[in-house]
């Protein structure tokens, strides 16, 4: 009887959306919208840039580069390690956005002119890496000339090495497309399923369905569900629009990507349901969902990193879901990262989903 009533339910769902002279608009125009314009507009500025130290000479002059990086403004020095496969480490965890090794014997070879030093820059974030492997060259660069004119040596051609990590193009891009889609989840799967069920309630179509025998969690099922399949389709778009127009292909499962999808639309939906059971007209629920949005890309790690947050910020991001989805995308589509690899991001959303789809079935009330 659950199921006959739940297949009735998403029948007239369906016609709704149908009929909506905006939601197959928005569900059609907006992935193409998102995926062509934002990659070609969005920017970050580069702040706090980590960097992970291999000291293989363990000299004054190594000691004096580290101290002088950790001095610079926009570096701090994340790590000293031993060997280069631990630093990876670092940026592999993405707790290092450049790693610089310096060779064994480098004080003393530098007045024989040898000065390479290697710099390795991650390419996930391309802008932070490419800039923070300047910002390390410059600070390197400054260190030996001070070196030079103090010791009266003549300063070698400098010959350091830049290897760009899981974006050797660095290609902003790149780092910005896979993130991009959850705008398109939180439009298509927490905005409108918001507006759907406060436009039924200023029509006085709901007032039927409070009279009815009809339980809230199969009501608000059958809210969900339809948005569900949208958001995975809207996803979907999304990747063909980047691989067909970017040449971006995923590293790492589709089905990793997907996965994340469905929990992150469990969250929005919930969300965007619970909104709408607490508002009392189509303006309100704008506002309220309107002010979300904005904290979800703002402090989601979209367009502002993290890391360039005060410290007091990037606490409260623990308590944003987008940016459990947006290092999920990121690290599966440049990095080829794992599901069990990132167990602590589809756990957190995991829980994000029950608490908001509970949320939502629980504000719902009947009113026989």
């Amino acid at each position: 009887m659950k199921l006959r009533i739940l297949k009735a339910l998403l029948q007239k769902e369906v016609k709704l959306m149908r009929r909506n002279p905006i939601i197959p608009k928005i569900v059609l125009a907006m992935p193409i919208m998102v995926m062509l314009v934002l990659p070609l507009v969005a920017n970050l500025d580069v702040k706090n840039v980590e960097v992970t130290v291999v000291d293989n000479d363990h000299s004054q002059l190594s000691r004096r580069i580290i101290a002088d990086i950790q001095a610079a403004e926009t570096l701090t020095v994340a790590a000293v390690c031993n060997t280069h496969n631990e630093a990876m480490m670092t940026v592999e965890d993405g707790k290092a956005d450049v790693l610089l090794t310096i060779p064994s014997d480098y004080s003393k070879d530098l007045a024989n002119g040898n000065v390479a030093v290697d710099i390795e820059a991650n390419g996930v974030n391309a802008t932070k890496g490419m800039l923070g492997a300047q910002y390390v060259s410059q600070s390197v660069l400054g260190t030996l000339s001070q070196w030079r004119l103090e010791n009266g040596m003549v300063m070698p051609k400098s010959e350091i090495s830049v290897i760009n990590r899981y974006n050797p193009t660095l290609n902003f891009r790149n780092y910005m497309i896979p993130a991009l889609m959850v705008v398109l989840l939180i439009i298509i799967c927490g905005f409108l399923p918001a507006l759907n069920l406060v436009s039924e309630k200023e029509s006085g179509t709901i007032d039927a369905m409070n009279v009815t025998p009809v339980s809230r969690f199969i009501f608000v099922l059958s809210k969900l569900i339809p948005f569900w399949i949208v958001g995975l389709l809207v996803v979907t778009v999304g990747m063909v629009i980047g691989r067909l127009v970017y040449g971006l292909v995923p590293e790492g499962s589709i089905w990793a990507i997907y996965f994340a999808t469905v929990l992150f639309s469990l969250v929005m939906s919930g969300l965007g349901v619970a909104i709408a059971n607490k508002s009392a007209t189509m303006l309100q629920s704008i506002f309220v969902m309107f002010a979300f949005i904005m904290i979800f890309q703002l402090m989601g790690g979209l367009f502002t990193p993290i890391r360039s947050m005060p410290e007091w910020a990037q606490y409260i991001t623990y308590a944003i879901p987008p940016r459990y989805f947006i290092e999920i995308m990121r690290s599966v589509y440049l990095k080829g990262t794992t599901v069990m690899e990132l167990w602590l991001q589809y756990l957190c959303l995991a829980g994000f989903a029950l608490l908001t789809c509970l949320l939502a079935a629980l504000t719902y009330k009947k009113r026989n």
